[in-house]
């Protein structure tokens, strides 16, 4: 048929990544060490481990816990560890503050996800800015995919620049 239109993006055969698949989107739960310090400076170890003793810890079961202190503080390192001790039900445990541990959380992902379905595919990358760190998410995926590709592409399929073509 004359005048037909043709994608020729949808028939290129292009795997597309968007790496804002993985950024975490399961819950996310901080404890600030401020709020357990004396005056919010001091650390006293009785009333501590007292509140250690006395606190809910069933509520950050399944969930990812960050630890952090945002005052400066000097907080002893035995209390992060005796945090940790009480929450062994949290999915995963992040020292650092709410941006930290979406950052670490997203390359866990980025990291422990499974590749082999591009292995000599021609995979476009899409840009994306709204990720954590985005120019080390950019190095982590390509030193991950350039073992396995065919052709790496970073944008859109209508705009696309080759970054790394496998050697015949």
């Amino acid at each position: 048929m004359e005048g037909e239109i043709v994608n020729k993006v949808a028939n290129a055969g292009i795997e597309q990544i968007d790496l804002i698949d993985f950024v975490n989107k399961a819950p996310l739960v901080g404890i600030d060490i401020k709020e357990l310090l004396w005056n919010e400076l001091v650390l006293r170890e009785k009333d501590f481990r007292a509140w250690v003793k006395e606190h809910d810890w069933t509520v950050y079961a399944n969930k990812h816990v960050y630890i952090y202190c945002s005052n400066d503080a000097i907080v002893p390192a035995w209390a992060y560890m005796l945090l940790v001790t009480n929450l062994q039900e949290a999915e995963s445990i992040i020292y650092g503050d709410e941006n930290q541990a979406k950052e670490d959380l997203f390359f866990d992902n980025l990291n422990n996800w499974e590749i082999n379905d591009f292995v000599d595919k021609r995979v476009m990358v899409k840009g994306c800015s709204e990720i954590p760190n985005p120019n080390k998410a950019y190095v982590v995926l390509t030193k991950r995919l350039v073992p396995i590709v065919k052709n790496l592409m970073f944008g859109e399929p209508c705009s696309a620049v080759p970054v790394y073509k496998k050697k015949k």
